[in-house]
């Protein structure tokens, strides 16, 4: 059984082919740029060569791709895009339109001449994947599922913050089931208001087989719980600091204890660890963290959870993980099945056992230390 996992960040994409005849540590593996950093290449070769672009496509990641395209109408050349590709940079179109960017129609994509250069926004390009793994002779025409993360903000009304609107959507998931997996979705079961996660579904429409989303910062939660010491521990608590969004879980027996989450650069070692204890004692407040200009808290159970342990105390993953580099707090680096950069990519393969029983078990299977049946992928059909 195979499983496409993608991971998709600011900075990378990250892309494990699971293989259940396999040991974990055997699967195929990519890091390449993420979506919005190939999207900003191509708006800063248009700038290059004083091309006017458009932006077609839809709803994805914007970070690195709206910056170029906000720096190419700087200079003075036009940029394009339809609602769709738009909402990348602000759902509220009006504010798109205040950059500088003109909204126009499919059909008006259609009548721009031909010097006017196409860009095409989108997170999940399945076909480009394809074809990379076909180039080196490894086959996905017997994929049992696909599974992609991405951040997903939410599209939040007009007089409701974009924060509060993502901390309302995790303290409802949370309610409704209590476990990281209520982050993950199949495609025909996400919420209206995770645009970028549909736009995902949308752009595999045509995929043959099961497809399940999810939120990259739980994704990677769960791929962290993989790490052999991280397992020996019934309680937890486990950041993700991300390039952008840092979210820290503190995870009870069988559930969620607590969350909070914050902008990454509004962050530094000392209030991170402020914040990090806050969490453990149950003294964390989401206006506290409102207020500081990250998303807030949820406390879902307020029982202590002991930070005595000068040797681990924190589980820490993603790309910025070194901001808690000297810390005094007790800090333990997850490394499941050897492999920190594609610890979302394991989560998502934990997400799929959830979401389709069918497979959790040849999956949980591959988990456990003597997984897979061990042999080398050269003896292997």
């Amino acid at each position: 059984m195979k499983i496409l996992a993608v991971d998709i960040g600011t900075g990378t994409q990250d892309i494990f082919l699971y293989d259940s005849r396999l040991d974990m540590e055997n699967g195929f593996k990519l890091i390449l740029p993420s979506p919005t950093m190939i999207v900003r290449r191509q708006i800063q070769d248009a700038t290059n060569h004083q091309q006017p672009i458009v932006l077609t496509g839809v709803t994805m990641g914007g970070g690195p791709a709206t910056w170029a395209a906000e720096a190419h109408v700087r200079v003075g050349l036009p940029v394009f895009a339809t609602p769709s590709a738009a909402q990348t940079m602000n759902d509220d179109l009006s504010r798109v339109e205040a950059l500088g960017i003109q909204i126009i129609s499919e059909d008006e994509v259609n009548q721009l001449p031909p010097e006017v250069q196409r860009i095409e926004m989108r997170d999940f390009n399945f076909p480009l994947i394809l074809r990379v793994f076909e180039n080196f002779h490894i086959p996905l025409y017997d994929l049992a599922a696909v599974a992609v993360a991405v951040f997903d903000h939410g599209a939040a009304p007009a007089d409701i913050s974009d924060r509060q609107f993502r901390i309302n959507y995790m303290n409802e998931r949370i309610n409704k089931e209590n476990q990281l997996s209520t982050f993950a979705f199949r495609s025909d079961e996400i919420p209206s208001i995770l645009t970028r996660l549909k736009a995902v579904a949308g752009s595999a429409h045509n995929l043959p087989v099961p497809l399940v989303v999810m939120d990259t910062a739980p994704a990677a939660i769960m791929g962290a719980l993989l790490d052999p010491v991280t397992r020996f521990h019934e309680r937890k608590m486990i950041v993700n600091i991300g390039n952008f969004h840092t979210l820290a879980f503190r995870l009870g027996y069988d559930k969620i204890e607590g969350v909070f989450e914050h902008h990454t650069g509004f962050l530094n070692r000392v209030s991170l660890e402020k914040y990090l204890e806050q969490l453990a004692d149950g003294s964390l407040t989401h206006e506290q963290v409102f207020e500081d200009h990250g998303h807030g808290a949820l406390l879902v159970d307020d029982t202590p959870l002991s930070m005595d342990n000068p040797d681990y105390n924190v589980i820490v993953t993603g790309p910025r993980r070194s901001l808690l580099t000297g810390s005094t707090l007790g800090v333990y680096q997850a490394v499941p099945f050897g492999d920190m950069m594609i610890t979302g990519c394991f989560g998502l393969i934990a997400a799929v056992a959830d979401k389709i029983p069918e497979l959790g078990d040849s999956i949980r299977a591959s988990f456990t230390k003597n997984a897979g049946s061990g042999a080398p992928p050269w003896e292997l059909d």
